[in-house]
């Protein structure tokens, strides 16, 4: 089942469903201001590079379908948005949107769970959507 065991999180993660989003945040994201009001936010920024989304990304996928994920253009390529893609399952779908439509997304209704990272570099935002949990 993982080895997810912050209580806050998995909280917020049964109470999320299908098509819900999840958005690890870099620590230059302004979680007070663009986020969904009603979203759960959980603060896992403790110092500059700690915990980094990456750290956070490898625990949520052992935990969670994911269907798409979502990160913000950048100006140039970014090497964070390659290390998700590899820590992804890779029939995943991948998109990049401008920042008023990313922003816009992380608005959205849709979006559950908030998680606030100490991650230094540039663009690492990423929104998951969550995809079908099957009961085989």
């Amino acid at each position: 089942y993982g080895n997810l065991i912050h209580p806050q999180i998995l909280e917020a993660l049964a109470t999320s469903g299908h098509f819900s989003r999840i958005l690890i945040a870099d620590g230059n994201f302004p979680t007070a201001t663009v986020a969904n009001p009603a979203a759960k936010k959980v603060f896992l920024n403790l110092a500059p590079g700690m915990l980094s989304t990456t750290d956070i990304l490898k625990v949520l996928v052992t935990v969670v379908p994911f269907q798409e994920a979502t990160v913000m253009l950048p100006p140039e390529p970014q090497p964070i948005h390659k290390e998700y893609l590899d820590l992804l399952p890779k029939d995943i779908s991948f998109q990049q949107l401008k920042r008023e439509e990313f922003y816009e997304a992380i608005r959205s209704h849709q979006t559950s769970l908030v998680i606030a990272s100490g991650e230094k570099r540039r663009f690492a935002n990423l929104l998951l959507t969550i995809g079908v949990v099957r009961f085989d």
